[in-house]
């Protein structure tokens, strides 16, 4: 009888072998390569202490909490960074963020956040809550939802951009003129997860987003000819201004990228930020449409409009009365 079952078990190892194989071969489909780099990772549940995580720095207004981490709550004139302490040394990597933007505007709402691979960390500023000038790569999120300047895609936008350290983003023009290219996600109050796949491959510069609910990815943008260099640091940045929205990290998952034919003799450390398609900022030129093209009329900006279409009645009707009297004083003396 144990011989039997000896035999029956002999006969389904095949089997065993094959179920095993395709569960292995379908969990590595899901995963871009073989390698996680947990120390620029970030995983709930976080490990931390109060205000402090390990491998990253936060600065400004940054809340972390056990299921996200809040770079600005839904308040005006709010800021706030993460930075991995360790900077990167593979030349071939891939990023996953799980991130959460939502607040409680309707139709005014803003600024964005921004997912950095920089030269230089720590340095808060005027772009999504970091330095302008950059050295290095930043994805921006921009949700700031009025128009602002001569383009035609629709917001949120998400946009990349390869600074060398000379290049302003022009945030009241959205940084179309100095960016690689760009795709419209509209990731903002979702109930279900938002996420974005970051690749750098073989000087590509692939980026995907899988913000529609739908658990697939969808092409952003996909540029060749990106040069990025080795040495850098991950961070996540936002802001708020006037508008304000809550802007939440939840996860960041970065993996090293396998090259089978990968030339060791290059010094990816010393590579210049650039790209085959960069353009020089191009002339800034005012919107002929105005700024108040795509925006909502509040009761703020509806009273002060009446009142100033009162004043400029009653003005009118001043002067109109004063130059009337002085045509009739006129008109007077010549008569006598």
């Amino acid at each position: 009888m144990a011989s039997h079952r000896a035999v029956e078990c002999v006969c389904f190892l095949p089997l065993i072998t094959v179920f095993l194989t395709l569960s292995l071969a379908q969990e590595a489909q899901k995963t871009p390569g073989d390698y996680l780099k947990r120390e620029h990772s970030l995983i709930r549940p976080y490990t931390g202490a109060g205000a402090s995580l390990p491998m990253w720095d936060i600065i400004g207004n940054t809340m972390i909490t056990n299921s996200y981490i809040r770079l600005t709550p839904d308040k005006q004139s709010r800021s706030g960074s993460i930075w991995n302490k360790v900077p990167l040394r593979v030349p071939n990597w891939e990023m996953h963020c799980h991130f959460k933007v939502h607040g409680q505007g309707k139709s005014l709402y803003g600024d964005g956040f921004a997912l950095w691979y920089t030269k230089d960390r720590m340095r808060a500023g005027d772009v999504f809550g970091n330095q302008d000038y950059h050295t290095g790569l930043g994805i921006y999120f921009d949700t700031y939802s009025n128009h602002n300047g001569p383009h035609n895609h629709a917001h949120p936008y998400i946009s990349a951009q390869i600074n060398n350290g000379t290049l302003h983003y022009d945030h009241d023009r959205d940084g179309t003129h100095t960016e690689l290219a760009g795709c419209p996600a509209q990731f903002r109050n979702k109930q279900y997860e938002t996420q974005i796949a970051i690749r750098y491959y073989k000087q590509r510069l692939t980026i995907m987003t899988d913000v529609d609910g739908k658990s697939e990815w969808k092409p952003c943008l996909d540029v060749d000819g990106v040069r990025l260099p080795t040495g850098y640091f991950f961070g996540a940045s936002a802001a708020t201004g006037e508008l304000a929205d809550n802007h939440d990290i939840v996860s960041v998952k970065v993996y090293e990228l396998e090259v089978p034919d990968l030339d060791e003799s290059m010094d990816y450390a010393n590579i210049e930020p650039s790209a085959d398609l960069f353009s020089p900022p191009r002339d800034h030129v005012d919107d002929p449409k105005g700024a108040f093209k795509n925006a909502t009329l509040t009761w703020k900006r509806m009273f002060l409009l009446i009142f100033c279409i009162i004043i400029g009645v009653i003005l009118c009707i001043v002067v109109g009365v004063v130059v009337f009297q002085k045509r009739q004083e006129q008109q007077r003396k010549r008569f006598y």
